[in-house]
């Protein structure tokens, strides 16, 4: 399936806050980096938490035939880095995310906060939970 980077953003966003992350917003890097297009950064409470965002994130792209390029940070999971490439996700514990501070860091980059209260539309179907 063909996805623009920024809609593989906005939906990675969403399937995060599925998973209860908080703090979920996308930085648009493309007037500014090189690198990648688009950040998406999330905070989940403590590190199995971020384990099962990243898991969520990565099992519902696949099912739709986006697969991520290079992962970092799983086993200790302070600071999970999905790179889809053009999109990199980071899921952060929030003393860590204060710390790095990508959002100060790339301060000049359109910062869009992703919250329940404005869904995006799905173009990958995600997988269902079994009972």
């Amino acid at each position: 399936m063909k996805i623009t980077p920024k809609r593989l953003a906005l939906l990675a966003g969403e399937l995060a806050l599925e998973k209860k992350a908080f703090d979920v917003k996308v930085l648009d890097l493309r007037k500014l980096s090189p690198v990648c297009d688009f950040f998406v950064i999330c905070s989940a409470s403590v590190e199995i938490h971020a384990k099962a965002i990243a898991d969520w994130i990565i099992e519902n792209l696949k099912s739709g035939g986006i697969r991520f390029w290079h992962y970092e940070g799983y086993q200790a999971s302070r600071w999970i880095l999905l790179d889809y490439v053009d999109v990199v996700i980071h899921i952060f514990l929030p003393g860590v995310r204060e710390f790095y501070a990508l959002e100060k860091l790339w301060g000049d980059a359109k910062i869009e906060e992703i919250s329940e209260a404005k869904p995006v539309k799905k173009t990958v179907k995600p997988k269902t939970k079994k009972s």
